[in-house]
């Protein structure tokens, strides 16, 4: 079986004017197999989402290699990537923000459809059919961000991502800016849309709890480097290096 995904030796340099510059991500390297849920751990700065923006293209990396089912998409731009938004989709950690707060939730969520030619009637029953896999109303189509909850605009967010099917969804932070129930509810729904969908997911959160229970393995980042990886029992309950030590007992 081949990776969905597969980063190798990626890594991000940014220059600062008058200052020496700093790798926010320096020679990572890992794959994410079809089906796996694969955790990203670390401190605030420690390059998960940099990550994240080097994976989907927002920002281009200064070394190494992303490949998406094989295809190398490192060097793409623009309308080039289009092809590859189809198989490879993103959640955000601020929902509403994620959202045009001018146009509705149907206009977001049925753009990439749009994009690529699809009829207005067949796109909007496919995002009313995703809505209420996602747990709301088909009508919320129609409502704009500012008139829905935090949660609800995350499970709009979630039927967004998935109305291209995709073979994987890169989770940044997404549950973070939720209450605890409402973040329960989230991971519920994601688990429950994984095993329906056979989803990969890249899931960036610095909740170590929630990455225990959630994730098949897990990745600790220090200063842009992978100091650890394992299972999330094996990395969690009993950290080698000495990153990944203070980071749990920081937390437990």
């Amino acid at each position: 079986m081949d990776p969905v995904l597969k980063v190798t030796d990626l890594s991000k340099y940014f220059f600062r004017a008058g200052k020496n510059g700093f790798f926010a991500v320096d020679h990572v390297s890992f794959a994410v197999m079809p089906g796996e849920i694969l955790g990203i751990v670390g401190e605030s700065g420690s390059g998960k989402s940099t990550i994240a923006k080097l994976i989907t293209r927002q920002i281009d990396a200064t070394a190494g290699t992303i490949e998406i089912e094989g295809q190398d998409i490192t060097g793409l731009k623009g309308r080039e990537m289009i092809p590859v938004y189809a198989k490879i989709q993103m959640v955000f950690q601020m929902p509403k923000g994620s959202f045009d707060p001018r146009r509705t939730l149907g206009d977001g969520i049925c753009e990439s459809l749009r994009n690529q030619g699809m009829p207005k009637a067949e796109r909007e029953a496919k995002a009313r059919g995703l809505l209420e896999q996602c747990g709301l109303p088909g009508d919320f189509l129609e409502r704009y961000p500012h008139q829905v909850s935090g949660g609800q605009c995350q499970r709009a967010a979630i039927a967004r991502a998935l109305m291209c099917d995709p073979k994987i969804l890169i989770l940044d932070e997404a549950t973070s800016a939720l209450d605890v129930t409402v973040q329960r509810q989230i991971m519920e729904l994601l688990q429950e849309l994984q095993q329906k969908k056979e989803l990969a997911y890249l899931f960036i959160c610095h909740n170590l709890a929630l990455v225990q229970q959630f994730c098949d393995r897990v990745i600790v980042l220090c200063d842009g480097k992978i100091v650890e990886q394992g299972l999330p029992d094996d990395v969690i309950m009993r950290p080698k290096s000495e990153y990944a030590k203070r980071l749990v007992d920081s937390v437990f």
